[in-house]
């Protein structure tokens, strides 16, 4: 029954509650998956084979005693290394935190847990989750599964190809600039950075404070709405959680979008997009206008400067956190990231706090924007999916770093905090995944969602299965 290592969170859900399937089944079947792929794509760095199987045994045998947690128990699934776990090595990527072995979980862990979900293992992340490749690691580069010399974008690159790939349900993602959607798209799966806020995030190693989103990846809009349900909410060891409503996301779903309005904003995300990125996008909003969504082409004011603020802030933010260990022992660093903080030091406060200011201006102007439209709709990425040592890129004549490409449609919606999803609308010519990305409100995950479904409801993008 491999073809269980493939199926949704919610397919496998009702086979356990009914116990047509073992969680312990499951893991083991996941656990085969890993040992005979995990090699091509290095997505798990950590493997928790062991406690994994002791765990979907303590979920067998709550479930048979009708003791059933909910829709992600017995379910195996990978945290992205930041995410601190009791007793299992969390490096970050890094030998900085090579052998650090963390006394707690994580809040998003611990909820998990509590959820009844199975830990596989911990995947692979860019180091300290700076860059958008997930090409630099103390593990080596994380290889796309549907073409092994292509990136998996960052910086939850582990997560988005083990989980394209069937050797996790579900996994843990961060996104400081991108760093879910990215891979997300990279390896044709669903992404979700929830709001600002909307998820705790302690016990997950920092890049930017004032930017960072822990979030779910998953191979469907559905399975993502499980995995919000149980991190969503305040946690007072977090103070920027913020005690708002959760509703059910789940049971939000639905395939029509009779009512809903759809912005498609013009300039800045579509005009420096490869035009089939730019056509499957536009192509998507006609998929979401015949389910019932009215979309309408709008203007976002000043959001040129995003990529300009958002890099000011994270250099500034980053160096901060690293401060101590870039000083007194540079070399353990890889040579990108090392280079990253370097700059760091020499961004001036003022060039953070106009920084900053910007990105209260652009936050008033998305509100403004946001009171004409439910959801905004663009391309995931601008930049189809880059190799692997790939430097610079060349779109519509204009050559501009990898580094910057990958993050310009993303990194504007960290610096706002909206919620942000990507799901699969297409394959290149060549073969490769190509994401819409779906924008809200804050904390207005259900419109997010809602509008993912019913887009998948209406494709099978989603339904398509690397094989490396």
């Amino acid at each position: 029954m491999t073809e269980l290592s493939t199926a949704s969170i919610a397919e496998l859900g009702k086979l356990i509650r009914t116990k047509q399937v073992s969680p312990v089944e499951l893991t083991q079947i996941h656990l085969a998956r890993i040992e005979a792929d995990n090699a091509k794509v290095n997505a798990f760095v950590t493997l928790t084979a062991e406690q994994a199987l002791a765990d979907a045994r303590a979920a067998e045998q709550e479930i048979v005693q009708g003791k059933y947690r909910g829709p992600l128990h017995g379910i195996p699934i990978g945290h992205k290394d930041l995410y601190w776990t009791e007793g299992v090595r969390t490096t970050a990527g890094s030998r900085v935190r090579e052998d650090f072995v963390p006394a707690e979980d994580s809040t998003v862990v611990a909820r998990y847990k509590e959820a009844g979900a199975v830990m596989l293992g911990k995947l692979q992340t860019h180091e300290f989750a700076y860059g958008p490749t997930s090409e630099y690691s103390m593990f080596g580069a994380t290889h796309n599964p549907w073409n092994l010399e292509r990136v998996t974008g960052g910086s939850s690159g582990g997560s988005g190809a083990a989980v394209a790939l069937g050797l996790c349900a579900g996994a843990t993602g961060s996104d400081t600039g991108g760093s879910i959607r990215m891979p997300a798209s990279c390896c044709g799966i669903v992404g979700l950075k929830p709001t600002y806020g909307r998820a705790s995030r302690h016990g997950i190693f920092p890049l930017c404070w004032t930017m960072d989103h822990p979030g779910p990846m998953t191979r469907t809009v559905r399975d993502a709405a499980l995995m919000l349900q149980p991190i969503a909410g305040p946690d007072p060891k977090d103070p920027a959680t913020v005690d708002r409503p959760v509703p059910d996301y789940a049971a939000a779903l639905t395939p029509e979008l009779k009512g809903m309005r759809v912005g498609l904003p013009s300039g800045y995300f579509f005009d420096q997009a490869e035009p089939e990125l730019e056509a499957a996008a536009r192509t998507a909003a006609g998929v979401l206008a015949q389910a019932g969504a009215r979309v309408e082409e709008v203007e976002i004011p000043h959001i040129g400067q995003a990529a300009a603020a958002a890099l000011t802030i994270y250099l500034a933010e980053a160096t901060a956190y690293h401060d101590d260990d870039i000083t007194a022992r540079p070399e353990l660093y890889t040579d990108q990231v090392r280079t990253f903080l370097e700059l760091g030091h020499y961004v001036l406060a003022k060039d953070y706090l106009h920084a900053q200011r910007y990105r209260q201006l652009l936050g008033r102007s998305m509100v403004e924007v946001m009171r004409t439209c439910d959801v905004l709709v663009m391309p995931t990425l601008p930049v189809m999916v880059p190799n692997l040592g790939q430097e610079t890129v060349t779109i519509r004549g204009v050559e501009q770093t990898v580094f910057a490409a990958m993050l310009r449609n993303t990194e504007p919606f960290n610096l706002t905090g909206q919620p942000a999803l990507t799901v699969p609308c297409g394959f290149s010519a060549d073969g490769l995944p190509m994401g819409v990305q779906i924008v809200g409100r804050p904390f207005d995950e259900v419109a997010v969602l809602r509008t993912g479904y019913a887009y998948q409801q209406a494709t099978d993008w989603h339904e398509r299965r690397p094989t490396v």
